[in-house]
């Protein structure tokens, strides 16, 4: 399957400055209850300078420089960068490219990505870059969607689209690589010189209403997810959300249905600047 980058980074910025706005009341109630394993995966602790690549609206980072880390957070959506300025101007956030950082050698002692680096399009440049701007022993960290079979809410959508719409009228490129297992993102992470790696699947969850919250969460909050359900026949969204609220109903909790969520939680060491070109 042909990888075209340019066309994933055009996909991938109209989607996010367009959930940027939506995000905070949406998908982050997803993604920020791993922000906690992300930052101990990366050694953060106080005095770390720790860049946060893809940081959204910086909860990560924010929950970094709680700790007393020195945080820059980097995002290529202006409307994601601006909305993190205003809500952490503790962290100097810059609007720019992972794969191009626009930091100098050595300078973090922790990179990490909150669900960044599967949006990216050509990830192993980005990893690459992130072993570039850490220091000899610094630490990388990133989290991924692990795959639906280990991730409820991700499953109910595809098995309810798979039987009453269709998965393949998406317009979204092909993404610019596969990283839903941790044999994936071990092997990135040594394909970009990264040492001590390591990966495993972290669990969570995530409260919402109902099955109709879930698919107006992933429309407005997201951006894959979002062009798979916004490409769905209009007239086949209410049996899909049925059949998503009929599976959902062994998660409820009173008002809630909390549905399992799964990350790949990654991690490597920066070689040494020698060893590393060896």
């Amino acid at each position: 399957m042909s990888v075209n980058p340019e066309a994933i980074r055009a996909f991938e910025h109209a989607g996010w400055q367009r959930a940027a706005a939506a995000y905070e009341d949406t998908f982050a109630r997803a993604t920020t209850p791993f922000a906690s394993a992300l930052l101990d995966a990366a050694g953060v602790a106080p005095g770390t300078r720790l860049l946060d690549v893809a940081c959204g609206l910086a909860h990560t980072g924010g929950a970094a420089a709680t700790c007393g880390a020195t945080v820059h957070g980097l995002d290529f959506s202006a409307a994601m960068a601006r909305i993190a300025r205003a809500r952490h101007p503790e962290i100097t956030v810059n609007e720019g490219d992972a794969e191009a950082l626009p930091y100098p050698d050595g300078m973090f002692d922790a990179v990490v990505s909150n669900f960044g680096i599967h949006h990216v399009p050509r990830p192993e440049i980005a990893l690459a870059e992130a072993r570039r701007v850490l220091a000899t022993k610094g630490r990388i960290a990133f989290t991924v969607w692990a795959a639906p079979n280990e991730n409820v809410a991700w499953a109910l959508v595809f098995d309810a689209v798979a039987r009453y719409g269709d998965r393949s009228v998406s317009d979204a490129p092909p993404p610019g690589g596969s990283f839903d297992r941790p044999e994936d993102c071990l092997s990135a992470l040594k394909g970009a010189g990264f040492t001590q790696v390591s990966a495993r699947i972290v669990r969570a969850e995530w409260p919402l209403a109902n099955a109709q919250a879930l698919i107006a969460a992933l429309l407005s909050g997201t951006v894959r997810m979002a062009a798979l359900i916004a490409a769905q026949d209009p007239s086949a969204l209410p049996a899909i959300i049925a059949e998503i609220e009929r599976h959902a109903e062994r998660y409820r909790r009173g008002n809630q249905i909390a549905l399992p969520i799964a990350a790949v939680l990654a991690q490597g060491t920066a070689p040494r600047k020698d060893d590393a070109a060896k």
